[in-house]
């Protein structure tokens, strides 16, 4: 089991250069984790890959549906005062703490695509490549 941070989420879905490294975790581990929050951030994704005509609507909806159920029942709220506390001590969003505080409360690694991130909470996060091998 892992908190998956949004973008990783997007790699295993939507084909890019990190797609490969999503694929070889998701193998290791299919049992996937996120706050509410990552529906929003892909919806966002996705809205941006239609804007720039690389997905059609239709296949941003067929997307979001698939990530819609890899995430069923491993959606969770966050206590805010973690998170806040989690942004002031790191200077990393809060956006970007809701996963750390998932993975906190869980007590799993976060998979993250963002070094920033993963070098703020060594104890919580690990990258996306170290996680593939």
């Amino acid at each position: 089991m892992i908190v998956a941070d949004t973008n990783v989420i997007a790699y295993l879905l939507i084909p890019s250069p990190f797609t490969v490294m999503a694929e070889r975790v998701y193998a290791q581990d299919p049992e996937w984790l996120a706050p509410a929050l990552w529906r929003s951030e892909f919806r966002s994704v996705l809205s941006l890959y239609v804007r720039r005509a690389l997905l059609t609507l239709d296949e941003a909806i067929a997307l979001q549906d698939e990530a819609d159920d890899l995430l069923r029942g491993n959606e969770f709220e966050v206590i805010s005062a973690d998170v806040l506390s989690l942004a002031r001590d790191s200077g990393c969003s809060a956006y970007d703490c809701e996963f750390v505080a998932l993975a906190r409360f869980v007590g799993v690694p976060l998979v993250t695509a963002d070094r920033r991130l993963a070098q703020a909470f060594p104890q919580y996060a690990r990258t996306l490549a170290a996680t593939a091998g």
